[in-house]
């Protein structure tokens, strides 16, 4: 390693890391493409009424759906942007492109084929992205429309279908070029480029989320406010760990090499980190995604009298995220869903069938059939840690409200989630970059 004086060990690693020419565009370009993104953040679509955007921001508590797709945008939404709803719609695609190649014997082949089957995944994952970015897009015109924030009536026919059809597109085509900014930040910045974009995009709605729940009317003690940030800061602590937490499973290899002409059988030893929470954030938004959609449509018809109005406003109430069985559910729904999609992700990476392949074996077990056994028993055992740390992390706003008597404030338990684990990704490939040029990195 260099001699260098003697400083904070993250300072002298950001000094050394823009002291490199390379490294240093590296990171501005990212900087670069997050302004821009910043930029179209703010350009509204053209039916946006921002005045009464404004209003209606003050009781946005009261309305979880428009508040979670505001959060994933970054404050796209409230600006009523192009942008309004970031990159989920290639999320999605992905999620869905994810279940299918294990059911599609096509896709399955396309998966096996190395770097061009990947390729052309990643292809026609950006070709589904496009409808369900226009289908997305006019959920959400439908829904702001409903609360008076457009200036134009949305509909598919017609006075209503082109200035739909207008804004469906631009909102569709804001989602294509943010994906756009993302794959530009993965091949000549630093970090996940898509995650790069979602980060930045919760990141910004921080500050502003904590401005308005400081000056809300409601009295808020110093003290409960005090908690809270202590809470948020364990609640960190806690991610970082179950983020990075995984199971070590070694793995002997067996290799033949010729020497003085005879051959002679040598071994070599690894092992396979098996990660606790293999699922990430995705049971999250499912949990939320399915406990959030039958309010939402219960709303519509809350107010039509006789029994489906009854019925329809019972479960508003009964939904509402005010209540304990809405936390409730969001528990056992991430729970549920963190065993589902992690089973989904392992079952595709195959891994029994890998390691038999490449000569590998578990010490102790044998190869083919007795090691997927194993570990699908052990990736079940681990899981249930991941599990319950996610569904944890889903009730911990309900929680810090409770605790801290702090109502005026959030806790985007999603949202942590994204910003930690695009921290920790980000952090990683800056001290690859620093090592491989002989630097100490972040980490010691």
């Amino acid at each position: 390693m260099r001699s260098r004086p003697s400083r904070p060990r993250l300072l002298q690693a950001m000094m050394d890391a823009f002291s490199l020419p390379d490294l240093r565009g590296k990171i501005l370009f990212t900087l670069g493409m997050l302004v821009i993104f910043r930029f179209v953040a703010h350009v509204p679509v053209p039916i946006a009424d921002l005045e009464a955007m404004r209003h209606i921001w003050e009781k946005m508590s009261d309305m979880p759906l428009l508040g979670m797709l505001d959060l994933f945008s970054g404050g796209a939404l409230r600006n009523i942007s192009v942008a309004a709803m970031g990159v989920y719609p290639y999320i999605t695609a992905s999620i869905i492109m994810q279940l299918l190649v294990p059911v599609i014997p096509r896709l399955q082949a396309l998966s096996q084929e190395g770097e061009a089957g990947r390729h052309k995944i990643n292809q026609i994952t950006h070709w589904l992205t496009v409808p369900l970015a226009m289908i997305q897009g006019y959920g959400q015109l439908v829904l702001l429309s409903r609360e008076g924030l457009l200036t134009s009536p949305v509909g598919l026919s017609g006075a209503a279908l082109f200035p739909t059809a207008v804004t469906v597109i631009s909102m569709a085509a804001g989602t294509m070029f943010l994906v756009w900014l993302g794959e530009r930040i993965t091949e000549r910045g630093i970090g996940n480029g898509v995650s790069i974009i979602i980060f930045g995009g919760i990141v910004a709605g921080l500050p502003d989320m904590v401005y308005r729940g400081m000056i809300s009317g409601q009295q808020v003690q110093m003290w409960g406010i005090l908690a809270f940030g202590l809470l948020a800061i364990a609640l960190i602590g806690v991610i970082v760990i179950f983020t990075e937490a995984h199971r070590r499973i070694p793995v002997q290899y067996a290799r033949s090499v010729i020497r003085g002409g005879r051959m002679y059988r040598q071994s070599g030893s690894t092992h396979i980190p098996l990660r606790v929470n293999t699922a990430g954030m995705i049971p999250l938004i499912f949990a939320m995604s399915v406990l959030i959609a039958p309010a939402t449509i219960a709303s519509y018809f809350s107010g039509a009298g006789g029994f489906w109005g009854d019925l329809a406003g019972n479960i508003s109430g009964w939904l509402s995220t005010t209540g304990g069985l809405y936390w409730g559910l969001f528990f056992l729904l991430t729970l549920g869903f963190a065993f589902f999609y992690t089973m989904v992700i392992f079952q595709q990476m195959n891994l029994a069938q890998t390691l038999q392949r490449q000569g590998g074996f578990v010490p102790g077990i044998r190869p083919g059939k007795p090691t997927a056994e194993y570990l699908d028993k052990v990736i079940k055992r681990i899981t249930w840690g991941g599990a319950l740390f996610l569904a944890s992390v889903a009730i911990m706003p309900f929680v810090a409200q409770q605790a801290t008597g702090v109502v005026a404030l959030q806790l985007p338990a999603i949202g942590m989630l994204i910003v930690v684990g695009v921290v920790l990704d980000t952090m990683k490939q800056l001290e690859a970059q620093l090592v491989v040029r002989q630097y100490e990195g972040f980490i010691r």
